[in-house]
């Protein structure tokens, strides 16, 4: 274990800026602004801006949800999606998150109905594939990309929301998804459906459709063991290995960027251990198109894998970035980590044949 220490040192630290603080750790009575900063300003910006998430302070946005629906939201998350859900935050805690966000506008919150709408299925599907798909997805599962900035490639300003969501469904009510639709929201591409031409019954139909997602079956994510390192002995030296090494990062079509002992910056130049090497490469096609799925894949990025010799033996390992990518709760992220997983093993078991 001793020989993973400064390698799983580093990673750590990485990891710690990005995942919140457990309740014991961060005990008290916490203000609802604390709780924001901690929490949620890192996606939706210290005043809810925006960014890798929606912008929360749109008027148009918090004079048509209500307390219950943002309550949800960050209780429930969006499975699949960037939005994690906070189940480690109280009743209270997030009562104050939802108070704080409020004060992003002078907009009074909505009160809508719980009750359901009826409509007809059918008809809700076909004008949702006239009007809602080219935003939202053919099946309702949202825009992709994530962000405000280069890491989104989007045709529109604000990325669409996933409407087949179960963390979606369960916080919006019918009457909340029916008003978004009459009114649209100022501000972002979504326009009212009435002066697009449709009128209430139409719109009933709509959110009959949208309801109707709850009844489809969703295949849940594999609760599979993974390994959180990718390893393999070599029965080259140090050197021959990392020669190898080098070999099949080139053969991937990757660039290599530098090599460093694992404890470069952490001690003394003339006391770091030689026998610990990373080597760090990059492809910038592939790092573009991983930050445009999302900006926090920069956490794995660049690629890196390291060498290290202990009791004359040479081992070869790379953090598994499938096994972290679940901490961010995006599907699309995970399968691009899913393939950054399959290239590693890949160049590992290259560079120790």
């Amino acid at each position: 274990m001793k020989r993973l220490s400064y390698h799983g040192f580093i990673w750590v630290i990485g990891l710690v800026s990005l995942l919140p603080l457990d309740n014991t750790l961060a005990a008290g009575n916490r203000s609802g602004e604390n709780l924001y900063i901690q929490h949620c300003s890192v996606c939706h910006g210290t005043k809810g801006s925006g960014g890798v998430g929606i912008p929360l302070n749109l008027d148009s946005f918090l004079k048509s949800v209500d307390n219950n629906y943002l309550y949800k939201t960050i209780k429930l998350g969006r499975t699949g999606r960037t939005m994690p859900a906070f189940k480690k935050l109280s009743d209270k805690e997030i009562n104050s998150i939802v108070r704080y966000v409020r004060s992003f506008s002078q907009a009074k919150p909505a009160v809508f109905s719980q009750e359901k709408i009826s409509g007809n299925i059918q008809a809700g599907k076909t004008l949702f594939q006239k009007k809602c798909a080219v935003c939202h997805g053919a099946n309702g599962k949202g825009g992709t990309g994530t962000g405000v900035t280069f890491s989104r490639p989007r045709d529109a300003s604000i990325i669409a929301p996933a409407l087949n969501n179960s963390g979606f469904l369960a916080s919006a009510s019918d009457a909340m998804i029916k008003h978004t639709l009459m009114a649209g929201r100022e501000g972002t591409p979504m326009n009212s459906f009435l002066k697009q031409g449709l009128n209430e019954t139409d719109i009933n139909n709509v959110v009959a459709y949208v309801r109707s997602f709850e009844k489809q079956k969703h295949v849940q994510k594999s609760n599979q063991k993974l390994n959180p390192i990718i390893t393999a002995e070599s029965p080259y030296s140090l050197e021959d290995t990392l020669a190898s090494l080098k070999k099949a990062v080139i053969g991937k079509n990757f660039r290599i960027i530098r090599q460093q002992t694992v404890d470069d910056g952490l001690v003394e130049k003339s006391k770091q251990n030689n026998k610990q090497i990373i080597l760090y490469f990059c492809n910038f096609q592939f790092l573009n198109e991983s930050l445009a799925l999302d900006p926090r894949i920069g956490l794995f990025l660049p690629c890196r894998v390291t060498v290290v010799q202990h009791n004359n033996k040479v081992e070869v390992m790379a953090i598994n970035p499938l096994y972290l990518s679940r901490i961010f709760n995006n599907a699309e992220l995970d399968e691009a980590c899913k393939n950054m997983t399959e290239l590693y093993t890949e160049i590992i078991e290259e560079a120790t044949l």
